[in-house]
């Protein structure tokens, strides 16, 4: 019955996600500031990024932050420490875990070659996630991986956020700061005067306005101290995205609403609060240190989400704004022993079919807490470094090219009007069909169309509707790479 609930309450959640989406999909602000437009575009055209959480809770092999919250979601539940039945003892041990986060075995320059040579262009690493553990050196607070009560904090390379900064622009990549607004450590967000309720903060703001901008000031300072001594930073991705301005007439609805017994459980399932965090003001801030920074400030309706996130899904269409998917692939977000990782072909089909609709694919990877990757998210890394060494021009610098997908058939299109044709291979299917055809586009007279890996053009012939690819049997049997086979077509007919 346990199990039952729980699936239950897993299905609310994705219906929750994929109506916040729908929600966020009519309601995008396009962004008007010229170098963060000229940003966006370069972002684009990078299309494949990781995403790396990790906290002292890799200790205990849980979802991240969320055990602290008070809320009777499966991803909540305590399943670790010595009294996880006591909330306060349990949140004490939580907290305890500072002190015995010792990843000795962090080697950020690894991580970072393992991503470059998997095609990845960007990383976005938590900085601070829900819990409020800063894995960088914050003056604002002692709970974070340089204090001296935590193992790590003597170790040369304790600041963890500016070591993987460093690492990754040291080969070429992008850097994304993830930063939680909401922060259930800070005395200025859960009043210890007050057990939390759920989570959001645990007072009223309006209320209490001092202290709610006590907590402003903190939120603001550790940003800027992210934008102002780590280096260039390219994305600033703000998660917590219950943490935001509220009017008066959005609580009222959403109270009478929940008087009225409302069936829209996903609006329904959480306190609305105004938690007015000063949002546009702290990005001014931020661009002043950083201009042109791209702002993700995920879930929150408005120009400072510069893109958005659909979260561990894949839209069913193009969407008609820049969005990135961020997807798990292997286990959980955060560290998850004995992870099973997704197969190198469903990863590449699924990099394909997101670039095929305009989108980017956020890969996360979670490390262990001795500082290491598994070896399955090095495995899978290199089937996508094997892919890509081939077939990249198909998925760099693309746009989306109607109808996007034909049957097992993504589409991208470069700016030079070349139409790259992903064949993307069934379970078990290593050799090339003899014909491939295509419905849906019609190749301009003269065109030349080739495999990507060879050099030599593939004959084609003309439908009724479409045309046709003859496939040589040398090419048949001896594909140039595993699980997608694309073929480049140098132009097609105008609709």
């Amino acid at each position: 019955m346990k199990q039952i609930i729980n699936l239950l309450l897993l299905s609310i959640f994705s219906l929750q996600t994929y109506a916040q989406a729908i929600y966020e999909d009519e309601r995008y602000v396009p962004e008007t500031d010229p170098l963060v437009l000229e940003k966006l575009d370069q972002w684009q055209d990078k299309k494949f990024g990781l995403l790396m959480h990790w906290g002292a809770y890799s200790q205990w092999g849980i979802v991240e932050s969320w055990s602290l919250s008070p809320e009777e979601y499966a991803w909540c539940e305590r399943k670790k420490g010595s009294n996880p039945n006591d909330y306060f003892a349990y949140k004490k041990e939580y907290e305890g875990l500072k002190n015995t986060f010792n990843p000795v075995n962090f080697n950020p320059e690894k991580w970072a070659k393992a991503a470059k040579n998997a095609g990845m262009k960007y990383v976005v690493f938590t900085t601070k996630h829900h819990d409020g553990f800063s894995m960088f050196d914050s003056k604002y607070t002692d709970y974070k991986v340089t204090d001296p009560e935590c193992a790590f904090s003597t170790h040369p390379r304790a600041n963890i956020t500016k070591e993987i900064f460093n690492a990754f622009r040291d080969e070429a990549m992008w850097v994304g700061a993830y930063f939680s607004k909401p922060d259930w450590n800070s005395k200025y967000y859960w009043d210890p005067m007050y057990p939390p309720k759920d989570r959001n903060v645990n007072y009223a703001p309006g209320e209490n306005p001092e202290k709610w901008s006590k907590f402003v000031t903190f939120t603001h300072n550790q940003i800027m101290e992210l934008m102002t001594d780590y280096g260039k930073v390219d994305i600033l991705w703000l998660d917590g995205g219950w943490v935001a301005k509220a009017s008066k007439k959005e609580i009222v609805d959403w109270f009478t609403r929940k008087l009225n017994n409302d069936n829209d459980e996903a609006y329904l399932k959480h306190r609305m609060v105004n938690q007015d965090i000063k949002m546009d003001e702290l990005v001014v801030k931020a661009r002043k240190k950083q201009p042109g920074l791209i702002v993700v400030d995920r879930a929150v309706h408005g120009k400072n989400q510069n893109y958005l996130t659909p979260e561990n899904r894949v839209p069913e269409k193009m969407l008609p704004y820049p969005w990135e998917s961020c997807i798990i692939s292997g286990g959980g977000w955060s560290h998850t022993p004995d992870a099973k990782y997704m197969s190198g072909r469903e990863g590449i089909h699924m990099l394909v079919d997101i670039v095929a609709k305009g989108g980017n694919l956020l890969l996360n990877i979670a490390p262990s807490p001795q500082g290491e990757w598994q070896q399955g998210a090095y495995d899978l890394l290199k089937e996508y470094g094997d892919w890509m060494d081939v077939n990249s021009p198909a998925i760099y610098g693309t746009k989306p090219i109607a109808p996007y997908k034909e049957n097992n058939i993504c589409m991208t299109q470069n700016k030079e009007g070349n139409v790259f044709l992903c064949y993307l291979a069934a379970e078990g299917e290593h050799t090339l069909p003899s014909e491939i055809i295509v419905e849906s586009l019609t190749p301009k007279r003269g065109a030349k169309i080739k495999m990507l890996g060879t050099h030599t053009n593939v004959r084609w012939s003309p439908l009724d509707k479409g045309f046709k690819i003859k496939v040589p049997e040398k090419i048949r049997g001896n594909p140039t790479s595993k699980y997608a086979w694309v073929f480049k077509l140098s132009g097609v007919e105008g609709p």
